[in-house]
């Protein structure tokens, strides 16, 4: 498989891992590193405000790491740049699947939605915890890159969020969010923008601007059985409000995402690593 194929494989999987990462379990001595696999089944919009779906059936690596700066544990995958009792700086990554347009009635005969890769710091403030519960501030700002023939600079997006880590019930380890989301002008023209050669008399041209996208609701679980890791996770989406709107691209106001993800992990290190603050 060519790296651009995989990587545009990967993303949609990687939606989960990430997602999922806040409630690996991390009670008791903590290895330096994990590796796992298993597979994950996704079903996403096309894009948010799109009324058509896609399931994704992937592979799904699990890798755990829990060093001083890179890490990827209950957190997410992330380099460590600032870490105290209550404020964490991290560079984070997230990302797109992509989307053809061939396969979407309101986008047909435009441009496919690339696989885009999002990059940049998330600030995390806890602004309560116990011995068991957590209350985080997070502001994630990330770069978003269109990967292979689609590549470059394709805007920012921002998601002020709160999270409350919630005490462990049976096993599992829950997690929610309430966020809202900002996108600049040139991300939005990604997804929303309608040229005049691609306008027809269903769909109008149409040029977005920045500010404002809505914001989502989610929640996230996992637990450990022995060496198998199950996760999953419920989103709602809503754009009410959002600055693109009145695009003919949304079809509808609000999605639904979910997804769920069995790993098997075949081997740990020897060494302890970096235990989460």
């Amino acid at each position: 498989m060519k790296p651009v194929r995989f990587l545009r494989a990967l993303v949609p999987a990687a939606v989960l891992a990430g997602i999922a990462a806040p409630c690996m379990a991390d009670d008791g001595d903590l290895p330096l590193w994990e590796l796992g696999a298993g597979a994950t089944v996704l079903r996403l919009p096309h894009y948010r405000g799109a009324d058509q779906s896609h399931t994704w059936t992937l592979p799904l690596p699990y890798v755990v790491y829990r060093g001083p700066i890179l890490r990827a544990d209950r957190e997410g995958a992330r380099a460590v740049l600032l870490q105290t009792d209550r404020l964490d700086v991290d560079l984070s990554l997230s990302g797109t699947p992509p989307t053809r347009s061939s396969d979407n009635v309101a986008r047909r005969g435009m441009a496919d939605l690339p696989t885009i890769v999002e990059l940049g710091p998330l600030v995390s403030w806890t602004a309560a915890r116990g011995d068991d519960w957590k209350l985080d501030l997070r502001l994630p700002v990330r770069a978003a890159l269109g990967v292979g023939s689609e590549g470059g600079f394709k805007g920012w997006m921002a998601t002020p969020q709160l999270r409350l880590s919630l005490p462990q019930a049976g096993g599992w380890r829950t997690a929610l969010y309430g966020a809202l989301v900002a996108q600049d002008r040139r991300y939005n023209e990604v997804f929303y923008k309608v040229s005049a050669s691609e306008a027809t008399p269903d769909r109008p041209a149409y040029q977005p601007g920045g500010g404002r996208a809505g914001g989502y609701l989610q929640g996230v679980a996992s637990r450990r059985f022995g060496p198998w890791w199950v996760a999953g996770f419920a989103r709602w989406d809503t754009l009410r409000g959002a600055s693109f709107v009145d695009s003919p691209l949304v079809r509808q106001r609000e999605n639904w995402s979910a997804g769920i993800a069995v790993a098997y992990v075949f081997a740990t290190s020897s060494r302890e690593g970096q235990a989460e603050e």
